[in-house]
């Protein structure tokens, strides 16, 4: 079986490819149709069970992926944290000799996800300052 990783570079030249033939634009309403359409999953945990389903989603999503990364569900403080240490993604993108990576490969996930879990009423914030080491955080807090 192909592991989802193997299409990180495809990912990465397709957002390339969509922005050439559409600015920016283009790849932006690319990630809104992937947001709408699949991550299904994401909105019916997160809709049902809160940031205890965030918590669910990103505890396979990550282990599939392999990633490096640090998850805390603090249900007192109602904040759900990925501190994301090694991100396969844009790891694997920044390893490879034959490509270079999107300039904005990163900013998908803010965008899939807020799109996600702001209309449930959850407070998305996500710092990518450390992207170009393939690292990043994202915090998750649910309303009061």
């Amino acid at each position: 079986m192909i592991s989802c990783i193997e299409f990180i570079p495809a990912y990465s030249e397709l957002f390339k490819f969509l922005e050439q033939k559409g600015g920016k634009q283009a790849v932006i309403t690319f990630w809104e149709h992937l947001s709408d359409s699949f991550l299904n999953n994401l909105r019916d945990l997160a809709a049902k069970k809160g940031l205890a389903g965030c918590f669910e989603y990103w505890s396979h999503s990550l282990s599939e992926e392999a990633a490096d990364f640090k998850m805390t569900l603090d249900e007192e403080n109602n904040i759900f944290t990925i501190e994301m240490r090694k991100c396969p993604s844009k790891g694997r993108l920044m390893e490879a000799k034959h490509l270079k990576p999107y300039h904005a490969y990163c900013e998908h996930c803010d965008l899939l996800y807020r799109r996600v879990l702001e209309p449930l009423g959850f407070e998305y914030n996500i710092d990518l300052s450390d992207c170009e080491n393939a690292a990043c955080k994202l915090v998750i807090k649910a309303k009061k």
